[in-house]
């Protein structure tokens, strides 16, 4: 599958999925919660799918109905899975459910694609594991997945790097579920929105902890989650895609139901965008943004640490902007589902950018784009932000092996084309 992407401009308005994050969250929450939940406008994604399967394995019974679950949880007490756990392309999968699964005595493999074998760093949160009693192993001994757990995990002293946010959040997960008090020690804190994302759920079900500035917790448990009702908010992560398209394209649009106090951090991207220039105008009551069109951009200084997942759509608009732009604090996004910063440096190069690529950033230097034939990476922020930067090209660009994007923004193309982007999609052998 490869969309085709033609310069065009977008009108409007329009909505973006549900958060990829918190329907993970919701999922496996009400999964080790007592009693039922129904979780409402779940995205419908691989990794909720596999996150659904995961929670599954672990005796949580969950019926599907359109994008309602309802989940009959285990009550803090998982049982033994029956096989190996496949969590697909899911760093929350793994390292949330691994997490929790050195709550039994039991052991429990866990292992997933080849980007979930080969890229994203299990190290960290396999020390948290072993520190915390568990059993906690690489099975190829090299700080990666397949990994091996097995508990019983009891509340102690912790002491992990925190440099991506996922293991930081399933040892604060855990701790929830632990008879005593659990000190968790991180050292170079970063993706701290996340770990609020998380607090923010822990804060849903009356967990008692204390946060020192991100370097330090204490969580006292265990406690005892009851079953709830959830409705999953727009995805500011997802919002990020058409907000750009209209900037490259100078065009106005209006994206509706986006929730400014949602704790997502990935809403700062606005003010990220706002350095370069951009205009806008927030109706926070009705959840509406609207994107000024007509607006010139400048390049600005960037540090992305706190909106990680951006950094390949701000690279792209940073290719339309008069003066260079810098990213910097982005050198964990070479262990997401690609190395991004080489992904995208290469990709825009094709279509004429000039960046600099260096290893915690990008410099993006102004240069009028052609279109290109790009590829994604297996990576669907790569490949949206390479549709976005078409948008704006001179001539047409086509992005190859776009089957990810199903993972955070199922139907992009078609959301795209209803503010008036020319993205198809095309299917068949020559995709």
């Amino acid at each position: 599958m490869r969309y085709l992407v033609i310069p065009s401009s977008l009108q409007g308005s329009g909505t973006v999925p549900s958060s990829k994050s918190h329907t993970m969250r919701a999922v496996l929450f009400a999964s080790f919660a007592k009693g039922q939940s129904i979780i409402h406008n779940v995205l419908p994604s691989p990794d909720a799918v596999a996150m659904v399967a995961a929670c599954r394995a672990l005796g949580a019974e969950i019926v599907e109905q359109g994008s309602t679950l309802t989940i009959q949880g285990v009550g803090g007490c998982p049982r033994p899975p029956q096989n190996v756990i496949d969590v697909g392309n899911s760093g929350q999968v793994l390292r949330f459910v691994a997490a929790l699964a050195a709550l039994m005595p039991y052991y429990t493999v866990l292992t997933g694609d080849k980007s979930i074998c080969t890229i994203r760093p299990m190290q960290p949160l396999l020390e948290g594991l072993t520190q915390a009693g568990a059993f906690a192993v690489s099975t190829k001994d090299d700080g990666k997945a397949p990994i091996v757990v097995r508990g019983l995990a009891r509340a102690a002293a912790l002491e992990i790097d925190g440099s991506d946010s996922q293991p930081v959040s399933a040892l604060l997960m855990l701790a929830a579920f632990l008879e005593g008090t659990t000190t968790i020690t991180v050292r170079n804190p970063g993706e701290k929105p996340w770990i609020g994302l998380t607090l923010h759920w822990l804060d849903m079900f009356g967990v008692r902890y204390t946060n020192d500035n991100f370097c330090q917790y204490t969580v006292t448990g265990p406690t005892a989650f009851n079953g709830f009702t959830y409705t999953v908010p727009a995805d500011w992560s997802s919002a990020a895609f058409p907000i750009a398209a209209a900037l490259v394209t100078r065009s106005e649009m209006t994206l509706e139901n986006v929730d400014f106090a949602d704790p997502q951090g990935d809403k700062g991207v606005v003010e990220a965008l706002e350095k370069m220039g951009a205009q806008f105008t927030r109706e926070e009551g009705a959840k509406r943004l609207r994107v000024h069109g007509g607006v010139a951009l400048h390049g600005a200084e960037l540090d992305v640490n706190t909106i990680i997942d951006a950094v390949p759509v701000l690279a792209a608009v940073a290719c339309y902007a008069s003066s260079p732009t810098t990213i910097t604090g982005a050198a964990i996004a070479r262990q997401k589902e690609s190395d991004r910063l080489h992904a995208i440096a290469t990709e825009l190069g094709k279509m004429g950018a000039r960046i600099e690529e260096r290893p915690d950033g990008l410099v993006i230097h102004p240069a009028p784009l052609h279109g290109a034939h790009t590829t994604s990476y297996h990576d669907h922020r790569i490949a949206m932000a390479c549709a976005v930067a078409g948008l704006g090209a001179s001539s047409p660009t086509t992005v190859h092996d776009v089957a990810c994007v199903a993972k955070s923004f199922p139907g992009f193309a078609g959301i795209m084309q209803g503010l008036g982007a020319n993205v198809a999609e095309v299917t068949g052998e020559d995709a």
